[in-house]
């Protein structure tokens, strides 16, 4: 037999070496090192079956150089997951021959949203449901309470690799689901299931079969305490798209975002509410966004940003309080705190508005985390709301970057926002003047500002 080989992964960065060291010179982490046992080759390791060594981990096996020219431009059949949300993430739907990965925080409904997939999608194709975690009375009941229907759908109980590949190569399923990747282990690496070696070798013989056989693999991943996939970092290198579903025990709402997609855009978000059958897509994300108050208040602003490839209405809060303390508090919440200092110098060197001496929280009403630089002004207005107790009106909506000059840049798709804004009934708006329309939505008032102090000055 040949003996068996280790390497040293870091749980960080996924970089490789040949012994232990303290610090990882990649990512410069310390004390991040793991030891993986590496399975020796096993025989026929350049067949093609789904255990048979490394070669043609990409697809189909060929050691012919093609020239790019030649190679074949047709689009990628997909296959609808049966959930328009989940499709939009995917970047149009399931692509064969994909692994994608999903990850959440426990209860977030990770094996909720794969169940009611496998269950739809098997009423027309070939889908095997493999469970880790659960026994598969538990899994029924669970699709009971959900009222889904069953039939069709195979299911599986194991948590060896070479059993599920086994398997999946005498069922020939269109669609894989492995629940969850942390419980699968290979029998010759000698180490706990969830450790680096095995999440890293399962994930990587899993993936190997989706891609020869052509088939669609769906991986339910842990996430640690602070957000981060739990496993090595080369797990997300190996999938083709990973995304995140979140929410918080006391919503009833999640997004499903996507953090990597080889088929789709990236950071597109997908909204989702938990109800008595499971979850159910929402298709018109700013309506439950803007579930205000009766009576408008100080420090309350809808602003326009921009998830993949839509214009999303959200509501930001902002709450000023006097000090009691040498080191005012800023609190942003959805918000980068960083940024939120940043703004608050801005406003106090170009707009003339003190608050060293107020705490300053920040809210994104609905839990939605914003990425991108275009609620700049939102949040500086909403801040100057509550800092003068003055409310906004109810019908203005506002969007724009703020430089460190006070100067108001222009954001991407300024167009789409305007008339996305106009469609939920709002009648004004404050935009930067290169995304100013050149002709306005009907009912709808444009004023485009190029510094901080004309925005003041619009309010």
């Amino acid at each position: 037999m040949a003996k068996a080989k280790s390497a040293f992964v870091c749980t960080e960065c996924g970089a490789e070496y040949r012994k232990w060291q303290g610090q990882c010179t990649s990512c410069q982490e310390w004390n991040t090192l793991s030891e993986v046992r590496l399975a020796a080759a096993r025989p026929g390791a350049g067949s093609t079956g789904a255990g048979g060594g490394r070669s043609g981990y990409a697809g189909a096996l060929t050691r012919e150089v093609v020239d790019l020219a030649n190679v074949d431009l047709s689009e990628v059949p997909r296959l609808s997951s049966t959930f328009g949300e989940f499709d939009r993430v995917l970047g149009g739907g399931l692509v064969p021959g994909s692994a994608v990965l999903l990850g959440g925080h426990p209860g977030a409904g990770k094996s909720t949203l794969l169940l009611q997939t496998a269950c739809k999608l098997a009423q027309s194709r070939r889908v095997l449901y493999v469970t880790g975690e659960e026994s598969l009375s538990q899994v029924a009941m669970r699709a009971h309470r959900l009222q889904l229907p069953v039939q069709g759908l195979k299911m599986l109980a194991e948590t060896s690799v070479e059993t599920v590949l086994a398997v999946a190569e005498r069922e020939r399923p269109e669609i894989l689901v492995i629940d969850s990747i942390q419980t699968m282990h290979l029998e010759d690496i000698a180490s706990a299931p969830g450790g680096v070696a095995q999440v890293r070798e399962s994930a990587a013989a899993l993936t190997r079969f989706a891609k020869q056989s052509n088939t669609v693999l769906l991986l339910v991943g842990h996430v640690t305490k602070d957000g981060t996939l739990a496993g090595p970092k080369v797990l997300e290198h190996m999938i083709d798209a990973s995304l995140l579903l979140e929410g918080g025990a006391d919503s009833r709402f999640r997004t499903l975002r996507g953090q990597k997609n080889r088929f789709g855009a990236v950071n597109e978000l997908g909204v989702f509410a938990m109800l008595e059958h499971g979850l159910k897509e929402v298709k018109n994300p700013s309506a439950i966004f803007l579930s205000r108050a009766e009576e408008q208040s100080p420090g309350s602003l809808v602003m326009v940003v921009w998830e993949g490839t839509r214009p999303i209405l959200v509501e930001v809060q902002a709450l000023l309080d006097d000090s009691a303390l040498g080191n005012p508090r800023r609190v942003a919440v959805g918000l980068d705190p960083n940024r939120l200092a940043m703004l608050l110098a801005v406003l106090h060197r170009h707009g003339g508005l003190f608050t060293g001496d107020q705490d300053v929280f920040l809210n994104v009403v609905g839990g939605v985390k914003v990425l991108e630089t275009s609620a700049d002004l939102a949040v500086l207005l909403a801040v100057v709301s509550s800092l003068q107790s003055r409310p906004l009106p109810r019908e203005l909506v506002v969007f724009g970057e703020v430089g460190l000059s006070g100067e108001i840049r222009p954001v991407p798709s300024g167009q789409e926002r305007i008339v996305e804004a106009a469609k939920h009934g709002f009648t004004r708006a404050i935009v930067p003047r290169g995304n100013a329309p050149k002709s306005s939505p009907p009912g709808m008032e444009v004023v485009a500002v190029d510094k901080l102090a004309d925005a003041l000055e619009a309010l």
